[in-house]
């Protein structure tokens, strides 16, 4: 509850503060050309989020097809998008892949490496280029590498947690993280794909940005919007969000009031990237409502864990997404 009404109190400081006019203005741009790209970008990075996703559980032994990956990764997205907290697809993703895969624990480390992995490699990225390209917002770079230390340190010391006082199986399946991480993950083999998936990830989630700042009105120059875009890209994934919105849109008012364009244009940019990441996982839906469909196959099932400990682990883990989801 706490995460709900810290995105919504972010939200009513936004409006109090710039008025509704730059959130109706977010959305006044976006044409079909604009929603259809949109989508595509959507399937590109999806697919390339569950390639990596895919990698990863091949490493730790429960591998699933490329298919299989994607379909459950648009309905992963669907849920972060539309459920508060904007980690709950990625439990229910976690917990259905262990399940069918007959190994909870593995089912569940493998989703909590592969954002693990996407927000690292965006975090570089984003301090790469915030070094390398002149910021609009000088103390961008200490914000991020602190965020990016303080999220990390959260991750260990609630790992550490529910290995010590957690549910029995939540805490069974952190232990062997170290040595997973060690034997499997940092393998080349597992390294190379999971690198160049995160970039690519982190390439079209860039693109969308630059499309919805050209639907909100926002015509800078690539290298101009892509430190400010790098920066709302790490505020969306705090899991202090209502379905995504509440800390992007006040990272963008914050970076855009440095520049000429001001806050407005930030929110203006925020709500259509909002808007787009959204349709862009609307797939997910139909995933979500043919899975409904399907009857389940009977027999005896590995009991499921207390999933409030799994989800904190992967709120640690996933500074949104994704995403909407690194």
């Amino acid at each position: 509850m706490a995460r709900v009404l810290g995105g919504l109190l972010i939200l009513a400081v936004l409006v109090w503060r710039l008025g509704a006019d730059p959130f109706v203005d977010g959305l006044r741009g976006l044409g079909p050309g604009t929603l259809l790209t949109a989508v595509a970008i959507g399937a590109g990075t999806t697919v390339c989020s569950a390639w990596r996703w895919r990698v990863i559980a091949a490493a730790l032994g429960v591998g699933l097809p490329l298919p299989g990956a994607t379909a459950a990764y648009y309905r992963s997205q669907f849920l972060n998008s539309t459920l508060p907290g904007g980690v709950l697809g990625d439990v229910h993703r976690g917990l259905r892949h262990g399940i069918d895969a007959g190994d909870l624990g593995r089912g569940l480390r493998a989703v909590v490496w592969e954002r693990v992995a996407g927000q690292a490699v965006q975090a570089a990225v984003a301090i790469a280029v915030l070094l390398a390209l002149p910021s609009p917002v000088p103390a961008a770079v200490p914000v991020v590498v602190a965020v990016s230390a303080v999220a990390g340190g959260i991750l260990l010391v609630t790992g550490r947690s529910v290995v010590r006082r957690g549910p029995s199986r939540p805490a069974g399946t952190l232990r062997p993280a170290a040595a997973e991480a060690r034997g499997a993950l940092l393998r080349p083999a597992t390294l190379r794909p999971v690198l160049l998936a995160s970039l690519l990830v982190v390439g079209g989630h860039l693109g969308m940005f630059l499309l919805a700042s050209r639907a909100a009105g926002v015509h800078g120059a690539p290298l101009q919007l892509l430190p400010l875009a790098l920066v709302v890209l790490l505020a969306a994934a705090i899991p202090l969000n209502v379905g995504g919105w509440g800390p992007r849109e006040g990272a963008a008012a914050w970076v855009f009031a440095t520049t000429e364009w001001g806050a407005a244009a930030g929110a203006s940019v925020a709500t259509a990237f909002g808007v787009l990441t959204l349709v862009s996982v609307l797939p997910g839906a139909v995933v979500l409502l043919a899975a409904r469909r399907q009857p389940r196959p009977r027999g005896p099932r590995p009991p499921v864990p207390r999933w409030a400990a799994v989800a904190d682990c992967l709120q640690s883990a996933t500074r949104e997404d994704g995403a909407a989801h690194g």
